[in-house]
């Protein structure tokens, strides 16, 4: 079984578990998801599958998406993704991947583009200290400070500076998954989870070690 679906992020609620306790979740609500096409070893050298979602008009999308569709016999999607699977005998194309691949007590990873926040600096950036505010230095409170040091006199790959903060692929592991609405097509994952609100989100099965 496919144990990955693509959602849209609706917001944060909480619930309260068999003990009473209270528990923060995501909620998500699963896209109608198709397989648009199957990739296969002996055909591509790996295998996969590609997930077709979200309505749209056949005027919107340029000749070769719309020869995918049709070669298929598919009503336009407006995205594909593909997941790695590592057998696609059980897939075909024009099969619908709902929610129900999920279950109560799985553990998943979550992918999606973050918030974009423009440019920021240091401080904001990467949580860095402020300077001293004494002797007179009005303007450098919030500054990096000096990115020289011993060694080579150049910056160093990697060094931590200001610039765009946000909009970004970022993946949350190992959530775990509160409750599954099979009517509603809906999601509860424990916990936070990247995208604005209405956001993309792509959600597989975690790769993580779970507890048994």
């Amino acid at each position: 079984m496919l144990k990955s679906i693509v959602g849209k992020k609706m917001g944060m609620t909480q619930v309260f578990d068999d003990k009473g306790n209270l528990i923060p979740v995501t909620v998500i609500e699963a896209y109608s998801c198709v397989i648009a096409n199957v990739r296969t070893v002996e055909k591509d050298g790996y295998s996969a599958v590609q997930l077709a979602f979200g309505d749209i008009q056949e005027k919107k999308l340029s000749k070769a998406q719309i020869g995918i569709f049709k070669k298929n016999n598919l009503s336009p999607k407006k995205n594909i993704k593909e997941f790695r699977v590592t057998d696609t005998n059980e897939f075909s194309v024009g099969q619908e991947i709902k929610v129900d691949v999920f279950k109560m007590g799985d553990y998943v990873d979550v992918c999606a583009m973050t918030k974009g926040k423009g440019y920021a600096g240091v401080i904001k950036r990467h949580n860095f200290g402020m300077q001293p505010i004494t002797h007179g230095q009005s303007d450098r409170t919030r500054a990096r400070g000096s990115s020289g040091g011993q060694g080579p006199q150049k910056v160093l790959k990697g060094m931590k500076m200001s610039g765009h903060l946000g909009n970004e692929y970022v993946t949350i592991q190992k959530l775990l998954v509160v409750n599954v609405d099979t009517e509603k097509n809906m999601l509860l994952i424990k916990g936070s989870v990247p995208a604005i609100k209405t956001g993309t989100l792509f959600i597989s099965n975690t790769l993580k070690k779970v507890p048994s």
